[in-house]
Order: C-alpha cells, then structure tokens, then sequence
C-alpha cells in the first residue's frame, strides 16, 4: 500500500465527486496532488454501497439518486464517459385503487397532454418553456465564479426573462408556479415537491425555493430532455470514473485518512494534520468537504469574520428521510390498466392527505417546524433495477428508496432511536395505499435520518445540499475562503448542492490562476 506522502502541491480534504474533479483538473495542470478520505470509500454520498444485511448482494445508491444537473461541457473538459440510462416515463402520480386517475409522464408529449384537460395542458406547456429559456440562459454561469443575483440576469438571462429570473430564485415555489394557472393542485404540488423542495429545510412558501426549483430543473446531458437519468451500475459509477480518471494524471488518492486539522503558518494554509498525528505539507488546501467542516478544521479567528458570519447565518440541519429497501418484487399499481407503460424507474410521487394537495405541504412544513414527525409526509418513491439490472443480486432482489420530504432532524420530545422503527411502517402504509402488499415485500430496510446521513457521509448536519439550495450563487461558500492558501469546492459552493461537479472544476479554475498557471 502505497504511503501517504508528508509533502505535496495540493492536499484536498475529502473525495466526493467534486473534489475527485478537482484532483483530475489540478493534476492534468502538473501539480502533485493527494487527496485525503476519512471514509473507507471513494464517492462521498456519490456511491453505490451493499448495504444490506439480509440481503448483501443487492446493490444500491445510497445517498444520491440520479444524475441530472452535471454540465455536458463539465464532462467534456474532463474527457470522460459516464454510461447513463434514460427514464421513460419520468415522473408517475399514482392514483390509490383500481380505475383511479394517475399521471404518468414519459417522452411522448402527445401522451402526457392527453392526460391532462386544457388548462393544465397549457399550463404545463407554458412552463416547459419558460424554464427551459432559463435553463438555457443560466447554465454558462455554472462553470465560472460566481456573481450576484442582478448580475447573472444582466449578463446571462435574455431580457424577456430578466424579472421573471430575479422573483424565481429570490421567491418561493408556490408563487412561481401559481402564475402557470394550473388547474390541478395534485400536479402542482408534485413540481413544487420534486423540484422545489427536494433537500431543502424549508416549506413551498419559503424565499430561494424558486431557486431550488430552477436548480432541479438544469437537466442537460445528452438525450435526457431535461429530465435526470441513472447511472449505470449506480452513483458510484459516477465517483469510480472520476476516481480512475483522478489516478490516471496523476493524483493519489487515500481512503480512511481522516483531516483532523489545516495548518497555518506566515498568514497562509500550509498543509494538514491526520488523526494518527501524521502531517502532509502542501501550497493549496483545497476542502472538498461542506464548507462547516473545512470551516471547524481551521484554528480560530484566520477565516474572514464576514465569512463565517456568514456561513453561520445560513447554516440548516437537513430534514430529509433516505429509506433504502430491499424487495423480493415489484409492487404492483392498481390504478395502471393493463398495457399501460411500466412506471419503474420514474420518480414516484406519492402527495398523500385529503383535500388541498398544496394545504397538505403546507401542514407537512408546520409539523416539521415543530419538531413532529409528518403523519402525511411527501414521498419521493424510486425503483430503478428495472431500468439498471446490474444492482440485482442472485436471488433476483430489487433495490428501491423512499426519499422523504420533510422530516424534523430529531423529533421534538423523542428520538430517532424511538421513533424510526414506527415511522418506517407509516411511511410503507402510505406506500401500500397506493401499491397494496408492498410491506409484505420487504427483505430488508437501510433507513437514514437527517443525523444517519450526517455520521453516514460525513456531511455536517446531514444536509444532503451542504448549504441550502435557498441559499444561491455568491452567498454560499466561496471557492477562494480569504485565508491565502485555502480553497472549497464542494456542494456547498457555487452552483447548488446536487451531484453536478461544476464547484470542483471552478475551485480548481480559481486554484490554478491564483498560482499563474
């Protein structure tokens, strides 16, 4: 095994996706670049683990889902290939029992309209459009520095779209979407969940949601039409191209090596101290941890106080539930009539509660406020070894994950260790409401809560985004941290937390200029 080094150019703290693209750039560039793990795996929450017990060799995405929002011209620069496999259909609204109306959206437009009356179908249209003028506009911005709010309109966003741009990422998700006059709430409330309130901790009228919203919206690798995709063999296909791509030019790359400290001499990072007391010297410490980490690695008061005030003014717990299942099959959807597409490996929203769909977030938002665990919880439901057969084990198993939107981080007046046990049953009864003896399929369950995500991945406070994606463009952490020597560059930096890659291309951008390469 090779030794870890005591001296190097770079050191980059963590090796989540965007810190592995940070190592390709920089060592293309001719630096001598190590990078330094404290989990035993490569990928951050960008892996495909085995995780459970009952059945262990059934694979799974453990952390992140799908893949969407990376930039083709990101992958480009890397000259890299990710195999990916297109969803279609995309999106289903189950209905709960036999004949009852559903959703379900895939690539035959003439096919998703038909479902919808008038209104909605020019609805839908209409934001279609919009947000795929923005997306357009928006998406250079992503591979450079970044710039304030007014800024990015003038200099990216077509005039048209200017103030629609600057009420979208600075308002909620509930009002954008209400200017489309959508007829249907359920279809309402199945955007503002999946695409606006997905790993936030905030409720559909809070402002930045419109900026999450717009975010899960960049889909535009190569024949995705702007819906996300899977990767092949799961997300750690996605941190192992990396990783190879990292080793190829030259980087090292250690796994349990755990930062404990960066060093700081003259008024400049000067490398890192590990937990077994080992040191690594080195020009650049880049961190490629969420910026609360790298921030509590660096002795007190050489940050920039407007910094940390800063970062400490937006800083959140996450409020998302992961429940990883293992199934002996697939669950069946009475309200599907016979021949209609299958529905796996689309995103499946289950919005469950009577009445107003949009009241029921609403509800969900003021539980989670409180500290209650939702008794009606929004689900995001996701099968995908139909789709990438390659994660089932022997015995024919399928993966899949319920992804809850939103969860307190602790239950007020309880814990998870009480709690999470009766809670996994609820949230499997909704799923039955809809797939009735989907309990019944079950081999085994991996839950992580807001605080398993955190001590899982490593990610302060277990928000799956680092920094609030309410939080945008020049308000999250930045790539150069003030301090000379020290670097960011992961989810919690420009763009938007997500599996995109765009902050470890920019932190490696900004690294090399700053040293005249």
């Amino acid at each position: 095994m090779t030794p870890i080094p005591d001296r190097s150019d770079v050191v980059i703290i963590g090796a989540g996706h965007n810190a592995l693209v940070s190592a390709i750039l920089l060592a293309r560039a001719g630096l001598d670049v190590v990078v330094l793990e404290a989990a035993g795996v490569l990928g951050g929450a960008t892996r495909t683990e085995r995780p459970f017990a009952k059945v262990p060799g059934l694979g799974q995405s453990t952390g992140s889902y799908l893949l969407g929002l990376m930039p083709p011209e990101l992958l480009r620069t890397l000259d890299v290939h990710i195999p990916v496999l297109r969803r279609d259909p995309h999106y289903f609204l189950p209905g709960a029992g036999p004949g009852s109306p559903y959703l379900l959206f895939g690539s035959d437009a003439d096919a998703n309209r038909a479902q919808l009356d008038e209104q909605d179908a020019r609805a839908d249209e209409a934001l279609a459009v919009e947000i795929g003028a923005l997306r357009a506009d928006l998406a250079p911005s992503w591979l450079e520095e970044p710039l304030g709010v007014e800024e990015i309109a003038e200099r990216h966003i077509r005039a048209p779209l200017q103030s629609t741009f600057l009420d979208l990422v600075r308002g909620s998700v509930a009002d954008y979407l209400a200017r489309f006059g959508f007829k249907s709430e359920l279809l309402t409330a199945m955007y503002a969940v999946t695409d606006g309130l997905s790993g936030l901790n905030a409720g559909p009228d809070d402002p930045g949601t419109g900026h999450n919203f717009l975010v899960h919206n960049m889909c535009r690798l190569p024949g995705s039409d702007g819906t996300w995709l899977i990767a092949g063999g799961g997300m750690g296909t996605v941190s192992r191209v990396f990783a190879d791509a990292a080793r190829a030019a030259g980087a090292r790359l250690f796994t349990d090596a755990r930062v404990t400290s960066v060093t700081v001499d003259g008024g400049a990072a000067s490398g890192v101290v590990l937990a077994d007391g080992r040191t690594v010297s080195a020009t650049v410490v880049l961190g490629g941890c969420d910026p609360y980490q790298l921030m509590d690695l660096v002795p007190d008061g050489v940050l920039p106080s407007a910094l940390t005030e800063r970062m400490a003014a937006v800083k959140r717990p996450g409020t998302t539930l992961k429940v990883n299942l293992a199934l002996r099959d697939l669950p069946r959807f009475p309200c599907l009539p016979p021949g209609a597409p299958s529905p796996f490996g689309s995103t499946i929203h289950l919005l469950p509660g009577a009445g107003s769909p949009m009241a029921n977030l609403r509800a969900m938002w003021a539980d989670v406020r409180a500290g209650r665990l939702p008794d009606e919880p929004t689900i995001e439901w996701y099968l995908h070894t139909t789709i990438d057969p390659s994660l089932r084990d022997e015995a024919g198993h399928h993966s899949s994950a319920l992804f809850v939107q939103s969860v307190p981080f602790e239950p007020a007046g309880s814990s998870w260790d009480l709690s999470l046990a009766g809670y996994v049953e609820r949230l499997l009864a909704i799923c039955d409401r809809y797939a009735p003896g989907t309990s019944d399929l079950v081999a085994d369950v991996f839950p992580l809560t807001p605080p398993g995500i955190e001590k899982h991945f490593g990610i302060t406070g277990g928000h799956i985004h680092h920094v609030d994606n309410t939080v945008a463009f020049d308000k999250r952490m930045p790539y150069f941290t003030g301090l000379d020597g020290l670097y960011h560059g992961s989810a919690g930096a420009h763009p938007a937390g997500s599996v995109i890659g765009a902050a470890g291309h920019n932190a490696a951008r900004r690294i090399l200029r700053d040293l005249g390469r």
